[in-house]
């Protein structure tokens, strides 16, 4: 595995993002296509625990690029993920980021991290893999760019069929690919009334998808 620091020019500025690139001979590369994933991060940001998640994926054949989806923001971080919600200052800062990347802008941003790939070498299938924050934005990626990301996967992702306009739930109509949804068994960000609603959104579409439920598991 091999990563590359990258800016990705979007048509709001300017985003890093890290690029996980896996050991594999050209030919092979040439005889299947090189498959490439967006993985959309949480909300503390770029750090090496979301690189080891993409380097996973990398050993597994994919190209994966990880982008900061708070650039708008300038500089931020790093956070210990462990105490930053206790510190006011630090929850307020994370909030503030999180609540003003709307779906709509990540939406806009994916044609830019898409075409990253392209760019670097995927000519095979994409999918788009999210967690927490970035688990609404891999489905809003897979209903948006729905002839180029081929499936779309959420771990404790939050609000995915919230009564908000721009719930990922709303958009599944125009998936073509395949869902997966991995959601705590504790997390009042996705409750069992928004599986249910996420559930019949997606069986209405004709969606392949499967939502697991990790029981006994807390959000995060």
């Amino acid at each position: 595995m091999a990563k590359r620091e990258l800016i990705v020019e979007t048509s709001d500025g300017r985003a890093r993002a890290a690029l996980l690139v896996p050991e594999a001979s050209q030919r092979e590369r040439r005889r299947r296509g090189q498959p490439g994933v967006v993985l959309y991060m949480d909300g503390f940001g770029l750090r090496p625990a979301l690189e080891s998640m993409a380097d996973r994926l990398s050993r597994q054949g994919y190209l994966v690029l990880v982008p900061d989806l708070f650039y708008r923001f300038g500089a931020y971080g790093p956070y210990d993920t462990h105490k930053a919600f206790d510190d006011d200052k630090t929850r307020a800062e994370i909030v503030r980021m999180v609540t003003g990347t709307t779906q709509a802008m990540t939406e806009r941003d994916g044609a830019a991290f898409l075409q990253a790939l392209t760019a670097n070498g995927a000519d095979g299938p994409i999918g788009a893999v999210g967690y927490c924050m970035g688990g609404g934005r891999a489905i809003t990626a897979a209903a948006a760019y729905p002839d180029q990301v081929v499936a779309a996967a959420s771990f404790h992702g939050g609000n995915l069929a919230s009564d908000a306009d721009d719930s990922p739930h709303r958009r599944v109509g125009s998936i073509k690919g395949r869902v997966y949804v991995g959601c705590a068994g504790v997390d009042n960000s996705f409750p069992p009334e928004q599986s249910a609603r996420l559930e019949e959104a997606l069986r209405r579409a004709e969606v392949d998808h499967i939502i697991e439920n990790h029981v006994g598991m807390a959000h995060g």
